[in-house]
């Protein structure tokens, strides 16, 4: 194994964006739609999906960052939704995009059920080091979905960080016999993942290192690549900014630095989706199924054409959401005042009027979606 560079002390969260010609404050929330859609699964403790729709000259944007985000982070879904409703769509250079399917840290009796709600997709990441679970209950999620699969299937594990360096070797020791593609972000930091590379390769355990909320959390997205520290990269659209800004990162990374991306989600509606489908369109090289297949997670959509996978692929095209829909799934009025507030204040972060990180973290909302 090549020696690794060193690097420096990482700084926490992404430096906020100041872009030209944004929208006025009133063309842009006039009309805006906040919906609350549930989720078939609970998911990384989210059992439902907010987000803020609003449309512009060039379609419909999606603002949906987590709530507790706090709004210098979230500025930055704010201009990837901008973006999508206010320019013109990147060139793409194919129709479809692979996709994998998403299997939540369910029980392995609920595994089929979940991987059947993937139509063909022969690709699966499974989420592994859930909050009261244990090494042994990875194991045996990773087996079924293994069976399932069969041995032709590529299996994928996302430990979203939750593992040091110690738990992250014993357990991909005992994962990869199953024969995983990768391991998504096993550990929180890049120092982390470098230390864990290093012990990996002494075990003689090939289990390449995917870098994610590194990199889309991070100041310097290109750290990760600078430090040795993944063998390749998870990219998701809206926390860098939008699809400029993903294609601009997914160049710089396999060109500079030779590591390949990935685009993935954050459990988007079908509008928020098509942005990352549109990212993984433009890209020249696209050698992984991408995690765009995640509208499958959802009990309701805001369209009537969902971008599901089918065939193992999604189409690449805009979306547009259906009123009656919008209507069905529209949120509270206080969660609707709360989503207006805050994308008021992140317009005024990126267009360098407002102070910058306020207001703190906000606590993860649990709201109840209608029914």
């Amino acid at each position: 194994m090549p020696s690794l560079p060193a690097h420096p002390p990482s700084t926490e969260g992404p430096a906020p964006l100041h872009l030209p010609d944004l929208p006025d404050p009133s063309e842009l929330l006039t009309g805006a739609r906040v919906v609350c859609l549930p989720l078939v699964t609970p998911f990384r403790g989210v059992s439902a999906r907010e987000a803020l729709l609003f449309e512009g000259p060039h379609g419909w944007g999606e603002f949906a960052p987590f709530a507790e985000y706090d709004d210098v982070e979230a500025s930055r879904w704010l201009a990837s939704a901008i973006e999508a409703a206010w320019r013109p769509a990147v060139p793409a250079v194919r129709e479809v995009v692979p996709v994998n399917a998403t299997v939540p840290a369910v029980p392995p009796a609920e595994v089929a059920g979940v991987l059947a709600r993937f139509d063909g997709c022969t690709t699966a990441k499974v989420k592994v080091a859930h909050a009261g679970q244990h090494l042994a209950d990875d194991v045996a999620r990773v087996a079924e979905v293994r069976s399932v699969l069969g041995p032709r299937g590529l299996i994928r594990v996302d430990a979203n960080g939750a593992w040091d360096v110690d738990q992250a070797h014993r357990a991909l020791g005992a994962l990869a016999p199953f024969d995983l593609e990768y391991a998504e972000q096993p550990c929180a930091t890049v120092d982390e993942l470098v230390d864990l590379r290093v012990a990996l390769a002494r075990s003689g355990i090939e289990v390449p290192v995917a870098a994610d909320e590194s990199v889309r959390r991070a100041t310097d997205p290109l750290r990760v690549a600078r430090a040795g520290a993944a063998d390749l990269v998870v990219i998701k659209v809206a926390p860098l900014g939008g699809v400029r800004a993903g294609l601009e990162l997914a160049q710089r990374l396999a060109g500079d630095h030779g590591l390949p991306v990935v685009i993935s989600s954050a459990l988007d509606t079908s509008v928020g989706l098509s942005r990352g489908v549109a990212l993984a369109a433009a890209l020249p090289e696209l050698p992984h199924a991408c995690g765009l297949g995640t509208v499958a997670l959802l009990a309701g959509d805001v369209t009537t054409d969902p971008l599901r996978a089918g065939g193992g692929v999604v189409p690449v095209r805009a979306v547009r959401p259906d009123a009656e829909l919008l209507a069905r799934w529209q949120a509270s009025p206080q969660r609707r005042r709360w989503w207006l507030d805050r994308t008021a204040r992140c317009l005024d972060l990126l267009a360098g009027r407002g102070p910058a990180g306020s207001p703190g973290p906000q606590p993860r909302s649990s709201p109840r979606c209608p029914r």
